[in-house]
């Protein structure tokens, strides 16, 4: 592939509804540009775009790849990006690399939630974008009525390049607004022809819109506007251009993906009317400095980069995948991680192809390529030189709330799953593998139940190891309500020295739910010498981290030894620790212990018409609706606290009950007394375990 200056670069990600046609629009610009000879389908497993073998088994994008393509002089980075909710993190991804957007809305189907959820990704990140309409081929596929819905949803910034052209309901040609002319496909050729009289009143009114845009770029243009003077196609191409790139329009424009009619005119209109990197502003901060540095994809500042992605393939490798924010990258650069603080060759440069890389001798600034194998790297890594140090911002990735436990089926493989887990979370950071040692649980954190499902598929697949995924365990807690006073006298004799430790002690409960106990002695008289005193400590120690009741952790508890006994000769620490566990058992069971469970504060943000339902579900969940904060846009944001244990499932059942429109955030803010059947419930577990134990032993 030849090197392309910044000018001639266009970075494009392709947005939508899962299904809406995004692949096989790839597909189309790949085959029309001349990469493949054939189109690919998605149903055959054969596109440029998905070619891992989960994508190519499932039938839908996974994960964002790029596909550059050449056009017209230029270099069109084509990222594809997944429409399904629980890929969200690649689409973010693929959103900080990107100049521009093709928001894909499936003609069929109208605009769908994927539809809305890529409009609010852009807005977050100020894109410029097109609507591209996609199955125009399809009987009852209406252009007019996404146009009246994209109008009605966002405004009069709508603005329709080209109108649908239909004989006897098929989609046979396009009208071109800026132009005023008809275009026929005949085969594979595009010929010219009369506007049809329907379409004349339509034209009309998307000119009219186009020229108010045109005459709002200057004064100039208004006066000439309002003089009656009109415009020539060169001067409202470059008005509209400025329109695209500072966001006042977003053109919309219809095709065919699989018979590859519309696809030529929307390659043309990327090249024409989005912005290249040399039009975006990017800064970063100057480590040696600490001063702004606005890099802007200037090709003649000092070398940066940030990466924006990484691939780990078990057959092609690592790869870093890079956006150059300024100068020229060439091979053999030398490279320093501002993050790791580590320098290093670079090595040659590549441009990712879908999965195959191809060297390339440079990459100019808003170029997007790929390095392999750098030691350490990692996603939102800033890269630069030592004697310009850049650090770049990191951008905002979806915090994952879905969890599943974990287990090997096969005990050997720990090791083996724990290196594929490091090497999925590398690449994909809204997946989260998490110890919890206090639970004695490993716990996988996903977008949903569908992230989780393709992480286990992939690491049977690729690294050949199987886990089973199970409920988590809530972390619950024991402590107590009530005081107990008891003793306890550990004896033993034996041949030799006998044991014996004799200790009186006092629970009740601590205002301090942070500490698993306070330890206090009251001892007098030395009844029982000091030397033992950290024994009955250590004795309490090991009793709090399995509680008497259920097996989990204790807190909370006041102990207080204030009596006992000794044996000159048979009396040891041990003996007085395990008279303290048996004393805590004891003690811990009559002051009236009951179970806590962690209480989580909810966020649900919701479209208005769904509050009712969100709210009746959380009461179910036994949740506490603290209160109702309106967002712009007709959406709400539902408070509650939940306890944890109710949260298991939720992101299904939100997305079920309010059809993908629900977002929920939570974090852990305290312990609460579980209801009795809940504690109930956790006791007879326990008891059911252990009799369980008892029977295999």
């Amino acid at each position: 592939m030849k090197v392309y200056t910044t000018d001639k670069i266009r970075n494009v990600v392709l947005l939508g509804h899962g299904g809406s046609g995004k692949t096989s629009l790839a597909e189309a610009f790949a085959y029309l540009s001349g990469i493949t000879s054939r189109m690919g389908k998605v149903p055959d497993g054969n596109t440029v775009s998905d070619y891992s073998k989960e994508e190519q088994k499932r039938k839908f994008s996974i994960s964002a790849s790029v596909i550059p393509i050449e056009w017209e002089g230029c270099k069109i980075n084509v990222i594809d990006a997944p429409g399904y909710f629980d890929f969200v993190g690649e689409a973010e991804e693929a959103l900080s690399a990107a100049g521009a957007a093709i928001i894909v809305v499936n003609g069929k189907s109208g605009i769908e939630v994927g539809t809305q959820r890529a409009w609010e990704l852009c807005e977050k990140y100020k894109l410029p974008r097109f609507v591209y309409v996609s199955n125009m081929d399809v009987d009852n596929a209406s252009f007019r009525q996404v146009v009246e819905d994209m109008t009605s949803l966002y405004g009069k910034k709508m603005a329709p390049f080209n109108l649908p052209i239909r004989e006897s309901e098929k989609f046979v040609g396009y009208v071109n607004v800026v132009s005023e002319t008809g275009h026929r496909w005949q085969g594979k050729e595009v010929v010219d022809c009369e506007v049809p009289e329907y379409n004349k009143a339509n034209l009309e009114l998307c000119r009219d819109t186009l020229m108010e845009a045109v005459a709002e770029t200057s004064e100039e243009m208004m006066e000439r506007y309002f003089g009656g003077e009109t415009f020539s196609e060169a001067e409202i191409r470059a008005a509209l251009r400025t329109n695209v790139c500072d966001c006042s329009i977003f053109p919309m424009t219809m095709g065919s993906n699989i018979l590859c009619q519309g696809v030529y005119t929307l390659l043309d209109d990327i090249v024409k009317y989005m912005p290249s990197p040399e039009n975006r502003k990017v800064a970063g901060i100057n480590m040696k400095t600490s001063e702004l540095y606005n890099a802007d994809y200037d090709f003649s500042k000092a070398k940066s980069a940030y990466i924006w992605k990484t691939l780990v393939d078990p057959f092609i490798g690592k790869y870093s995948l890079i956006k150059v924010n300024s100068g020229v990258l060439k091979t053999d650069d030398l490279l320093y991680n501002v993050d790791g603080e580590v320098e290093e060759k670079i090595g040659k440069l590549y441009v990712l192809q879908g999965n195959k890389p191809m060297e390339v001798p440079e990459l100019h600034a808003g170029d997007i390529g790929a390095l392999a194998k750098l030691t350490g790297a990692k996603t939102g890594d800033s890269l630069s030189t030592k004697t310009t140090p850049l650090k770049f911002g990191r951008f905002e990735l979806s915090t994952p709330y879905t969890c599943m436990r974990y287990k090997p089926r096969n005990k050997a493989d720990v090791d083996k799953i724990s290196q594929a887990l490091q090497k999925l979370t590398n690449e994909d950071l809204t997946l989260k593998a998490v110890n919890d040692a206090e639970n004695r649980q490993t716990l996988l954190y996903g977008m949903g139940d569908q992230h989780l499902d393709v992480v286990v598929s992939r690491l049977l697949n690729e690294y050949k190891v199987e886990v089973e995924l199970d409920r988590p365990k809530v972390a619950y807690r024991e402590t107590i309500k009530k005081q107990s006073d008891v003793e306890y006298k550990y004896k033993k004799q034996t041949g030799g020295h006998g044991q014996y430790g004799h200790v009186k002690m006092r629970f009740s409960p601590s205002d301090d739910l942070d500490q698993a106990f306070v330890f206090e002695q009251e001892v007098v008289g030395g009844a029982v010498p000091r030397n033992y005193y950290p024994a009955v400590e250590k004795g309490l120690q090991e009793s709090v981290v399995k509680g008497p009741m259920a097996a989990y952790p204790v807190v909370g508890v006041k102990a207080v030894l204030y009596d006992g006994s000794y044996h000159p000769v048979d009396s040891s620490e041990q003996a007085f620790k395990m008279a303290t566990i048996q004393a805590f058992k004891k003690g811990f069971m009559e002051a009236h212990p009951v179970l806590l469970e962690p209480i989580a504060s909810l966020k649900v943000t919701v479209p208005d018409a769904y509050t009712g339902d969100v709210m009746g579900d959380l009461n179910k969940r036994r949740g506490r609706v603290l209160g109702m904060t309106p967002l712009p846009g007709g959406k709400q944001v539902v408070e509650a606290e939940i306890p944890q244990s109710s949260l298991h499932g939720y992101c299904t059942d939100l997305r079920s009950m309010t059809g993908g429109r629900g977002d929920y955030a939570y974090q852990f803010v305290r312990y609460e007394q579980a209801p009795s059947d809940v504690q109930e419930k956790e006791v007879a577990a326990r008891a059911a375990k252990v009799a369980e134990n008892s029977g295999e032993d």
